[in-house]
């Protein structure tokens, strides 16, 4: 018994790092696939309403695809109308910048005797210029390779809402060997995930709402930019929200005269990202898939580390389905309750 258990043990150390190998090398076909999966549960129900309206499985799939059209239609407009704002004013603001980091390099010479040649633009000190021509090439893939997951998210977003790929039919047949717990647990994967994904759509539409309309009042450019900048970027657990207050604050930095203004800012946005981050994002969850902050932190590194951004997007989500899935079997429900943050009973 003892060597079957030391046999096992001795598997388990190899077979998890040869998992997290594979699921990073194999990152080109399996984030596009857990991201359409989730995108694909927020519809189930529309799906469902959709049959008993007796309309055909094709309509169904067609008008959910018109809907998610729609969406991507209202986000593209909205970047047009941002990218419209920034050349609207580029030369505006390249001038405010030109003058304010003029004053910082002064100080910086003065206090810490660090060079500034006044013969040279200001921004060549910030901006590498032959950096970043040399690296347009390595852009341009990481566009390619975006709009190619985009694709694929699509191509399996459809394969979702047709159930080529049914999760609880492959929950039954792999991991859940009776049709009621398969049933019983896909339904609430289904439920716990669309809760997620709907209060961080509404808590990152009223932080991108609150932030643009904060730039707005103060007199910062580009307040659609930064609003729709925050609302994105807030996808990204915990990590989201500071990156979001540094980068309007830097910019702000720019555009606001007086040091007052320039810090009741700065309390103004991070009052937001506490407010709607910190105080009703966890109101609006509530108990239903708690998590401790330990294992929100260890799953933040771990997918970030094998899936990068969308491994930092997707990280708390795949946590939720990993503990649910935990839940259904005795020896690992103690693995369960301390993702949870219970503890044992």
């Amino acid at each position: 018994m003892n060597n079957l258990r030391t046999t096992n043990r001795l598997l388990l150390i190899i077979v998890i790092p040869l998992v997290f190998y594979l699921l990073k090398i194999l990152s080109f076909i399996l984030v596009p696939l857990v991201f359409s999966m989730f995108i694909a549960l927020l519809f189930l129900p529309l799906m469902r309403w959709l049959r008993k309206k007796r309309l055909s499985q094709g309509l169904s799939i067609f008008i959910v695809i018109l809907i998610i059209i729609g969406a991507l239609k209202i986000g593209g407009e909205l970047v047009q109308l941002s990218s419209r704002e920034i050349r609207a004013t580029d030369e505006v603001f390249l001038e405010k910048a030109e003058t304010k980091l003029e004053t910082l390099l002064i100080s910086l010479e003065t206090v810490f005797g660090i060079p500034y040649a006044e013969d040279e633009p200001v921004l060549n000190h910030f901006i590498d210029r032959d950096y970043v021509m040399q690296n347009f090439g390595s852009t341009l893939g990481f566009i390619g390779n975006f709009l190619t997951m985009i694709l694929m998210t699509a191509f399996f977003v459809i394969l979702w809402l047709a159930e080529s790929i049914n999760v609880q039919k492959l929950l039954n047949s792999t991991i859940l060997k009776q049709k009621h717990a398969s049933v019983k647990t896909f339904m609430k994967i289904e439920k716990d995930l669309i809760t997620f994904i709907k209060v961080k759509f509404l808590v990152s539409l009223g932080t991108g709402i609150g932030i643009g309309l904060a730039c707005y009042f103060f007199g910062v450019s580009f307040p659609i930019f930064w609003g729709l900048f925050a609302f994105v970027i807030n996808f990204v657990q915990m990590i989201g929200s500071f990156i979001s207050v540094i980068m309007t604050s830097i910019f702000a930095f720019v555009e606001l005269d007086t040091t007052g203004h320039l810090l009741f800012f700065i309390l103004i946005i991070t009052g937001v990202q506490i407010l709607f981050g910190s105080i009703l994002e966890p109101i609006l969850m509530g108990k239903s898939f708690s998590i401790n902050i330990i294992t929100v932190l260890v799953m933040l590194m771990l997918w970030g580390f094998i899936w990068g951004i969308p491994g930092l997007i997707m990280a708390i989500p795949l946590t939720v389905f990993l503990k649910i899935i935990l839940e259904q079997f005795p020896q690992t429900q103690l693995i369960a309750r301390l993702i949870s943050g219970k503890g044992a009973k």
